[in-house]
């Protein structure tokens, strides 16, 4: 087994570092305060050409490996967390079902706008009566002469303030259980579309989340996207991917905290010495380091499963899992290696726990993925269990 990275990964891990450490972090406080996401960031992440990075270079992007993708999206969100989930969820929840179930006219009418960055994209899957359970969906889209006629609501829709493209999974046939929903491709603005309700949340707060309102909404009849009545798949399969990119944006979190950790409890001086020097400080190091290394072995494995083309569905679940829940934990460890501080504004230890929270919520719950999990292992133990 080679856990090298390769000479490409490794420079672009090091300009990603560099990067992040001079533009993204600077200004992530005030970024989490305002709630707003600069559209000048979002050019220096476009010149850097991390919203395409592994689209084909014919269409327009990088070009890169699913694992060069989950570095950009770790680095990033060691930096500021909000940053690293708009390139997640416009790579994994938009670019990528795209990419995968498009024709060849949506492919090179959508992809090189996203890739480049022009062009932000989202997924509108969840509604308010409809989360975890996504066949619930009540959101429909008839078909008529003139196109698909879309009415309903979605909400917690990641990107949702700043898309242009949103890939939307809207009920079809509402009587037949298999077959219920399809996908489509939705421009925004769109007559018929508006955005309802911009979400205020505990962190990731310059990552807009807003709910979208349909009425009557028509779309050309051949921004179907995949087989009508095969929505809830290309959905299913959207999600695996992105559950690589939250795990890496968790991973980010972590090691943020570990670093943070470390520089604070050589400098904070308690007892006439460094607190680094109390082996509870140091048991709490050690377990975020031993959780950081797990997490990304976990990450890297479901992103290699991917890239090869080989089932990655659980996989993707136990990356997701572990590091959303050891990202919470090593932010729970640096706010105690903080102290007092660790509450307070001026320091970035509670920024890191309001930041990781949502990894253990958001495209799909630590539930869920348990559930993912022990499905699979009960279908296809020996795969699971042997590999």
């Amino acid at each position: 087994m080679d856990f090298e990275f390769t000479e490409d990964h490794l420079m672009l891990q090091h300009s990603l570092r560099e990067f992040a450490d001079e533009v993204v972090a600077p200004g992530a406080a005030e970024r989490d305060l305002s709630a707003e996401f600069p559209d000048e960031l979002r050019k220096r992440f476009a010149e850097m050409g991390l919203f395409g990075s592994y689209v084909p270079e014919e269409y327009g992007g990088a070009g890169m490996d699913i694992t060069s993708y989950a570095l950009i999206v770790e680095e990033i969100s060691r930096a500021c967390a909000a940053s690293g989930v708009i390139i997640s969820a416009h790579t994994s929840l938009c670019v990528d079902p795209i990419l995968h179930f498009g024709t060849d006219t949506q492919k090179q009418h959508y992809l090189p706008k996203l890739a480049r960055g022009e062009w932000i994209g989202c997924l509108s899957l969840t509604e308010p009566g409809s989360g975890s359970d996504a066949g619930a969906a009540t959101c429909t889209a008839q078909l008529k002469d003139d196109g698909w006629h879309i009415n309903g609501r979605k909400c917690f829709v990641t990107n949702g303030k700043e898309a242009r493209v949103m890939v939307l999974i809207a009920v079809t046939a509402p009587t037949e259980k298999k077959r219920r929903q399809s996908a489509f491709i939705v421009e925004h603005p769109w007559p018929g579309l508006t955005i309802g309700k911009l979400e205020k949340k505990l962190g990731i707060k310059c990552s807009s989340t807003a709910e979208y309102v349909f009425e009557d909404c028509v779309i050309p009849k051949d921004n179907v996207l995949g087989e009508v009545g095969k929505g809830l798949n290309v959905a299913l399969a959207t999600l695996d991917g992105g559950r690589i990119g939250i795990a890496a944006q968790a991973l980010g979190i972590a090691e943020a905290c570990l670093e943070k950790s470390i520089e604070y409890s050589k400098q904070r001086r308690q007892f006439d010495q460094p607190i680094c020097n109390f082996q509870a400080i140091q048991h709490k190091l050690s377990d975020m380091k031993v959780g950081i290394e797990a997490a990304r072995n976990l990450m890297h494995r479901a992103a290699w499963l991917k890239q090869n083309g080989r089932p990655y569905t659980t996989e993707a679940a136990m990356a997701k899992l572990f590091a959303s829940e050891m990202s919470s934990k090593a932010a729970n460890h640096a706010v105690q290696v903080f102290g007092g501080y660790g509450y307070c504004n001026d320091y970035p230890a509670e920024r890191y726990l309001r930041d990781s929270k949502i990894t253990e919520l958001y495209e799909g719950t630590s539930e869920i993925h348990r559930l993912v999990i022990a499905r699979n292992l009960l279908k296809d133990p020996e795969r699971i269990v042997n590999q």
